[in-house]
């Protein structure tokens, strides 16, 4: 049960910022809290490793085949950097949908390996986002990392502490498989993770299946199974996600055209960068509006 009170702190905390709520980073670095009075459409947007703990409400993600839903008292790991489409559908203005969020950190994740690198995981199937149900010392810390992050000393003393729990506390959790596979250098998860990381830096250029295998230390058919399994998708599409919402973010920031935004993010064709990205976004580039950027959580 979440406390009314954090509930009510967060949602006013967050409507502080404009009136309206939305997205708020709090005085820890990479803690975010949120609260929206009415369900959203889907929004495109690109994840990278976070936790989120629902207060109040209910929100959704969509990954290729896979649709994750979440509410009131669960708590969702993603520890994998993922393209996402993700919408509110549970929220009013009697009843906000209220959450806060923390990006992880797999450094501090590995200082704990002697406390938790021997548990087994209890899942038998792991994915990149999973999500349970939060306990109550979860809950706990997220509430402390909150409220201290509203006084600069606190910040500084104890929030790296509070973030250390939570973090040991998600890899005990019963949906924190994923992270403790990362607590390995060559699990298939980090091997995942690094070729991950190769198509975020590269995502430019073409990548072959080959390259991306080797860098993961694993061969082509069993890195693509794997990164399917993970992803829910395929790594050629996970490039072609990113180059789609650097370029709709290119297109709302305005002063590019069409055709200089498609070489910009990678395309050699204008008119399939035009033909891919309205069956992305539903959306024509040359109808998206400047100016009318949706800031994207976490993701950068």
């Amino acid at each position: 049960m979440v406390p009314q009170d954090l509930i009510s702190e967060v949602a006013e905390f967050v409507r502080e910022m404009d009136g309206s709520g939305s997205c708020r980073k709090t005085g820890v670095n990479g803690v975010f809290a949120f609260c929206s009075d009415t369900p959203t459409q889907f929004e495109a947007t690109f994840y990278v490793p976070f936790m989120g703990l629902v207060l109040q409400g209910a929100k959704e993600a969509q990954m290729e085949d896979r649709v994750i839903r979440y509410s009131a008292g669960m708590s969702l790991i993603l520890s994998h950097a993922l393209p996402v489409n993700v919408r509110v559908i549970d929220a009013s203005p009697e009843k906000p949908y209220v959450a806060l969020a923390a990006l992880l950190d797999l450094a501090t994740a590995r200082s704990l390996y002697d406390e938790v690198g021997s548990i087994e995981n209890q899942e038998q199937a792991i994915y990149s986002m999973s999500v349970a149900e939060g306990d109550a010392a979860l809950t706990d810390a997220m509430a402390r990392l909150f409220r201290l992050s509203r006084d600069p000393a606190e910040v500084q003393a104890l929030a790296p502490l509070v973030l250390k729990e939570i973090h040991f506390r998600l890899m005990r959790a019963k949906h924190g498989g994923m992270m403790r596979q990362l607590l390995l250098q060559e699990s298939p998860a980090s091997r995942i993770s690094r070729a991950i990381s190769r198509i975020r830096t590269d995502y430019k250029t073409s990548i072959a299946m080959a390259e991306l295998a080797t860098a993961a230390g694993m061969s082509q058919s069993s890195f693509y199974e794997h990164f399917k399994s993970f992803t829910s998708t395929t790594p050629l599409q996970y490039q072609k996600e990113l180059r789609l919402l650097e370029a709709r973010r290119l297109l709302q920031c305005g002063g590019k055209s069409v055709a200089s935004t498609a070489y910009d993010v990678g395309y050699e064709s204008p008119t399939q960068f035009s033909r891919e990205y309205a069956r992305k976004f539903g959306i024509s580039p040359k109808d998206e509006k400047a100016g009318s950027a949706v800031p994207l959580f976490i993701s950068e």
